[in-house]
Formats: C-alpha cells, structure tokens, sequence
C-alpha cells in the first residue's frame, strides 16, 4: 500500500449534482422541499421529504433505479480505479447517506474501491421504508464544532478520527477532495505534506482563498472531471516517486563499505 490517503465528498464531487436534491427533483417534491427549507436542519429535512416520496406509494427499489441515472463523468470514475490500483487508501466523508453513495458506486462498480464511507446512516425497516439518521446526534451529543459544520457533521472531526487511528502505520499523506461549506473545516485538518483540491468556484474554494495562509495543505483546485482526474493522478504518482527515490537513498546509504583491499590467495608448493 502507498502511504497515501485519499478523501473524496461525494455530491458534486464523484457525481456532479447533490444526491439528496436529486431524489427530490426526480419525484417531484421540489415545491414541499422548498416550503419546508428554513424550518428545519438539511438532514432532517431529507428524511422528511424520503418520507414523503414513500407516503405516495413510491419504493425503495425505484428510489435506486433514480438513483443509477445520476451523472458521474467518466474520468471520474477513471481517477479512482487508477488510484486505486496505486495502492492507494480510498474513504468518503460525506453528507449523503449510505443507501444513496452505496447504490451508486455499486452500480458503477467503485464500491469495492473504498475502504470506508463515512455518511449519514440509514434504517430500512420491514416494509421497506427508508429512514435517514444523523451523523452526530445533534440533540444528545452535539459535535461542538465553531466553524461552518452543520449540527448533524463535522467533517473536520471524521478527519481527525482518520488521522489518528493511521498514527501507528507511520507516516500518511493525505488528499482531501470536496466542493462544499462543509468540506472547509476538514481541509483545515490537513497537516504540512498533505494537500487539498478544492472545487474551484464552489463554497469551499471561496473560504479557502478568502485566506489561504490558514491552511496548511498545498493547493491544487479543480474545476472539471477530467482536470480532477489528471491532478490527482500526477499528486500520487509524484508522491510515489518521491518515496521510492528516499527509500533507494536509504538503502544505498545503508550499505556495508566496499572491500578495496586485495585477498592474496597462498600457493601451495610441491616438494
């Protein structure tokens, strides 16, 4: 395994839209989700219009068949498969839920690509029904986060919990990959040697660079899926050129010292 870490969000990330706003727009219960908007927190907003969606007789089984015409770009689903073959440790810190990023990596064959998704979870009762959950239970055990996290996740956190259960492993590199408000406490979480590619354009490039000093990850925004695709590729391939030139340093340093003397055999002399 490269000692590479990568992070990828999900909506308008992997796919190029939001997931959430797409089940919603697909079954027609834009106008509810309008009304309902600013009287209650984005998460708990979802799960009431997945409510709604299925009140009016629509299953599960048709809320993943939507889910599968969800636009993915091609290079995108290139970059991670070659980062993946790279040896590279795959996660998702996302503010989907898993029934939703699941269904769609699996059906674009990426699942098995992650080594773990960090999302909102979900509960699919005997019936069928869908029900999404928090992150953080924001009402027993808020996250606590100052900084632009909604009540539900702080991906700054996720980040924190990643960065410290691979401490034993010895040194990783992370690359952190998002387009969102919620992805700018995690990019503050990035260490010197790490990098974070922010969707140029997008919220968290706008908070990046209202002041990039406060970041200590390198920079290398993105714009399109070919442009993620081809800056994220040249990011692991340099850092494992990198790694493999000090570790050919290391060895040649660490070898014995060249006999330069001559071994003189002696003659054996016949009477």
């Amino acid at each position: 395994m490269a000692g590479i870490v990568v992070v990828f969000d999900f909506d308008r990330t992997i796919i190029d839209c939001d997931s959430d706003r797409w089940i919603i727009d697909q079954f027609d219960a834009t106008k509810l989700f309008n009304e309902l908007y600013s009287t209650m927190p984005w998460n708990s907003l979802v799960n009431r219009m997945v409510k709604e969606i299925q009140s009016q007789g629509r299953t599960i089984e048709e809320m993943a068949d939507c889910l599968k015409q969800v636009p993915l770009h091609p290079q995108i689903i290139t970059a991670i498969k070659s980062a993946h073959a790279l040896g590279c440790d795959l996660r998702i810190v996302s503010d989907a839920n898993v029934f939703y990023i699941e269904t769609i990596l699996k059906h674009h064959g990426l699942l098995d690509c992650f080594l773990e998704i960090n999302t909102n979870p979900i509960f699919i009762d005997e019936q069928g029904r869908l029900t999404i959950h928090p992150y953080h239970d924001f009402t027993s055990s808020p996250h606590g986060c100052s900084l632009s996290c909604p009540p539900h996740m702080c991906k700054g956190k996720i980040i924190e919990r990643i960065q410290d259960s691979l401490f034993s492993e010895g040194k990783k590199q992370f690359i952190y990959i998002g387009d969102g408000t919620g992805d700018y406490c995690p990019s503050l979480k990035l260490r010197e040697g790490d990098f974070v590619m922010p969707r140029k354009n997008y919220p968290v490039w706008d908070l990046i660079c209202s002041n990039k000093l406060l970041l200590k990850a390198e920079i290398h925004e993105w714009s399109s899926g070919n442009e993620l695709e081809e800056k994220l590729l040249r990011l692991i391939n340099t850092i494992i050129a990198l790694d493999e030139e000090q570790s050919s340093s290391s060895s040649s340093n660490s070898l014995p010292p060249i006999c330069t003397h001559q071994h003189i055999i002696p003659q054996v002399l016949s009477s």
